[in-house]
Parts: structure tokens; C-alpha cells; sequence
């Protein structure tokens, strides 16, 4: 394990398992978060719900991003209209010309690099019990690629000489498996040689979730220390702008707060609720589908018609000279519509996911007879589960509160499907054929009227609870 890594693993130990008394006092702490959330809650965000000129795709960690911005936004976008990656925060530049979309693990604090006022966000969350286990497997699945070498030392003289030569980006520099997966590779590796001095094995057990001679059990991995500070409630922090690569200076002081005492993370909570509202579309990973569907019918719809916009200006002052969009034509297909990107994102998920779980099949083999799968989940016994959902009590309440927005964004596309879908001529037949069919246009318009009330009480509802910070 690289010094850099070691040295950020021991802070996050120590803070976590000796917090200075002074600075996570509860007066401290309770003023000192308020104070921050009271700031947070005022700023707030015009036209959320319209597509800006930056997309901001907030990647919470295994909800299905990575997906979306392959399948989704890859094929709106083309790389000329890319924002520089955020990996590098010193070089970080966000004021690129062209740079239209930005998609990162980067929690909410990034928005304090960029034209708030231009910029439109968007996230997905999973239930927070599925995320735990997701970002546990895909932690050991990666650390589990580095077993072909015979010791850390030979992983990390081999991982400088590829990362000198590509210059690229890998999975190690990247939040939060920058800390997670070393984690995990050095757990494999220890774990590893200890088999080998003990000798052969009869038999580890079938609960590939508590083997220990293999990998490290989940009973053990949710209480570390480590997956304290970056992995639950990690939506929360993320979408709040609090995690341990936040951008807010006091951002630390501020989770340990609300570790050492739980009770201020009401406050924390308050915040995130406050920017899923804000935010140009919220999906659930659960609601695969649905949310897909949405993202094409929401985002993708406004995306197209903007970049349509900006071809239109583009060619109608071409005589000035060359532009950015002139170099984006190799991605954005002009005719693109809501029903061809469905179509390309159908297509495309399907070789995403088979490519995904041919790696991970491989992955896994190393760790053999371990194996992570859906069965093997539903075996996991109640307690540990209710020690997960109590760990991360935060999360569920922003994933409830998140289905709710889901819910209501579902509403009003249907309705603006029901609306689209009624052509002058249908109106005209429905207003003047019988009076049945004007008793049907009463209703409808009645109907419209009821979901705009209900739409309207639920915003007012959430505005009026921050004044409770």
C-alpha cells in the first residue's frame, strides 16, 4: 500500500476512534452543523426542473450511473462537449469551452466549482441496503484482479509502470475505491498468505459472505472503521456535500459530528431533501425501467432539443468562424429523438452488462469458492440485515423521501404524455360531437387540475420543513 493511501486510511482511524473531546463536543458540533445546514437550505436553486447549460450528473457510487452515462448521455454528448475530469483537483477546470456535461463520483461541493446558476443536477439512489452490498462485492471484486501477482509489493511496482505509460485513468483514482478497494487488495493478499502457511483447506464454508479464510466477512466490513466514514449513509453525505472528498473545508469536522452524534444528522438529511429538489431529475435504481424511461423522457428530451438549439445558432454564424458543435457532430445525431434514444440505451445496456459480468465472473474465480449472488444474499441472516439498515438510517430516509419525488415525477410525465396525446382534432371532436364526450374533456381537465394541487402542496410542503433547521 502506497504512503499517500496509508496516511489517509490512519486519519480516517484515528478521527473515527478517537475524536478529539473539544472538537466533536456536542454544543460545538450541534451549533457548528446547524450553522452549515442553515447556510445550505437558504441557497437556493431557480428553474430546477429545466435543463441549464451544464449537466451535472451527481454519481452516487453502484446505483447503475455508470449505465446511464455510457448508454444515456455518451450518446447525447459527444466528448468535445465533455467537462474536463474532476480526478485532479489542483489541474480541475470546469471552465472549458463547450463543457456542457460533467459526470463524476464528486459529491454536491463540487457545485461550488461551477456556474451554479447554469448548471442542472441529476442523481439516482438505490436502497441503501443493496448499495452496502454492492459497493462490499465490487470492492473485493477489483482488489480481487490484482491476486495474479504473488505480493503487494509486485501490484504496486506493476500499477506505477501502467499508470506512467497509459496516462490514463483507473479505478484506483478514482472516489471512493481510491480507499476502498487497497482496503479490500491488502485484506486479500493478508488472508491469501495465511492460507498458505496453515496448508490445505477441507472445507470454508458455503456462506460466502462470512468466510473468512478467503475474504473479509460483511459482519466485520460494515462496522470497520473505514466503511463508517465513506460508505454508510453515503448517499446522504454525497448528495449533502460532506464526504471525506468534499471541497468544503470544515466537511470533516462536520461528518465526524454527525457520526459521534447521530441525533444532528437531521440537519444533514434536511439538506439532502432540500437539493433532490431541487435537481433536474432524481431516478431509483430499483425502478429500473420506469426510471430509464424517464431519464430519456425528462433529461434526454430537453438535452436534444438544447444541442438542436445550439446547431440551429451555430450554423446561422458559421460565417464567424468554427465552433464547438461543429466537433460534436460525430456523436449527436441531429434526428435523435426520445423513442431512438430508448431504443440505442436498450441496445447498449445489453453488451454493458454482459461485458460487466464476464469481468466479474473472471474477478471472482481468484477468491473462488467464495461467490457473490442473489441467492447468496437472501441468505444473509435478518440481524446483519437490520444492523445495515440501522447504520444507515440517513440513507433510508433519503431513499424514501427520494421514491416520493420519483413518484411525483412520474405523475406529471404522464400527464404531459395524456396532454401531448390529445390532438386538435381529437379536442375538437371531444368540445362539439355530444355532450357525453364534453363531460369527459371536464373531467380530464379536472383531473390535470387535481395532480397541479397535489404537485404544488408537496413543493410547499418540503420548502416550509427547512425552516425547521
Amino acid at each position: 500500500m502506497g504512503h499517500a493511501l496509508k496516511l489517509a486510511l490512519m486519519l480516517i482511524l484515528l478521527s473515527i476512534v478517537h475524536p478529539s473531546s473539544s472538537s466533536y463536543d456536542f454544543e460545538h458540533c450541534k451549533n457548528s452543523v446547524k450553522q452549515w445546514a442553515s447556510s445550505s437550505l437558504h441557497s437556493d436553486t431557480k428553474d430546477g426542473h429545466i435543463l441549464k447549460d451544464l449537466l451535472f450528473f451527481l454519481h452516487v457510487p453502484r446505483t447503475g450511473g455508470r449505465t446511464y452515462f455510457h448508454c444515456f448521455l455518451k450518446k447525447l454528448y459527444s466528448s468535445a462537449l465533455e467537462c474536463p475530469r474532476s480526478y485532479d483537483k489542483l489541474r480541475f477546470n470546469p471552465h472549458k469551452p463547450g463543457c456542457r456535461l460533467l459526470v463524476t463520483h464528486d459529491d454536491y461541493s463540487m457545485m461550488s466549482k461551477l456556474p451554479t446558476e447554469k448548471t442542472s443536477v441529476v442523481t439516482i439512489l438505490r436502497n441503501p441496503i443493496e448499495r452496502v452490498f454492492s459497493a462490499y462485492e465490487f470492492s473485493i471484486e477489483v482488489a480481487a484482479r490484482f491476486l495474479v501477482h504473488p505480493n503487494l509489493t509486485s501490484v504496486l511496482k506493476m500499477s506505477s509502470r501502467i499508470r506512467s505509460k497509459n496516462g490514463g485513468i483507473s479505478t484506483l483514482e478514482i472516489w471512493p475505491w481510491k480507499y476502498l478497494v487497497p482496503w479490500m487488495r491488502e485484506d486479500l493478499f493478508t488472508r491469501r498468505d495465511e492460507r498458505k502457511r496453515k496448508g490445505p483447506h477441507s472445507a470454508y464454508g458455503n456462506d460466502s459472505y462470512d468466510m473468512e479464510e478467503i475474504v473479509m466477512p460483511l459482519h466485520e466490513y460494515i462496522h470497520h472503521p473505514v466503511a463508517m466514514d465513506i460508505v454508510h449513509n453515503g448517499a446522504t453525505f454525497q448528495v449533502a456535500g460532506l464526504t471525506n472528498n468534499s471541497n468544503i473545508l470544515e466537511a470533516h469536522e462536520l461528518r465526524q459530528c454527525v457520526i459521534t452524534h447521530e441525533i444532528l444528522g437531521k440537519y444533514v438529511l434536511e439538506v439532502a431533501k432540500k437539493r433532490l429538489d431541487d435537481m433536474l431529475y432524481v431516478g431509483i435504481t430499483e425502478d429500473h425501467r420506469e426510471s430509464a424511461t424517464m431519464f430519456a423522457n425528462v433529461v434526454g428530451a430537453q438535452v436534444i432539443s438544447q444541442l438542436m438549439a445550439s446547431t440551429v445558432n451555430n450554423n446561422n454564424t458559421s460565417e464567424q468562424g468554427p465552433s464547438v458543435s461543429d466537433s460534436s457532430n460525430d456523436t449527436t445525431d441531429d434526428q435523435m429523438t426520445v423513442g431512438k434514444l430508448m431504443k440505442t440505451y436498450e441496445t447498449c445496456i445489453s453488451s454493458l452488462r454482459s461485458s460487466q459480468s464476464q469481468r466479474r465472473i473472471a474477478s471472482l474465480k481468484r477468491i473462488s469458492p467464495a461467490n457473490f449472488t442473489k441467492e447468496a444474499r437472501r441468505n444473509v441472516p435478518n440481524t446483519l440485515l437490520k444492523e445495515i439498515i440501522s447504520l444507515n438510517s440517513l440513507d433510508m430516509e433519503l431513499y424514501k423521501y427520494a421514491k416520493e419525488i420519483f413518484q411525483k415525477q412520474h405523475q406529471i410525465m404522464k400527464l404531459q404524455d395524456s396532454v401531448s396525446s390529445v390532438t386538435p382534432e381529437k379536442w375538437h371532436y371531444m368540445m362539439f360531437s355530444n355532450i357525453d364526450s364534453t363531460w369527459t374533456v371536464a373531467y380530464f381537465l379536472g383531473f390535470m387540475f387535481l395532480i397541479f394541487l397535489i404537485c404544488f402542496y408537496k413543493s410547499a410542503k418540503r420548502r416550509i420543513s427547512k425552516v425547521k433547521v
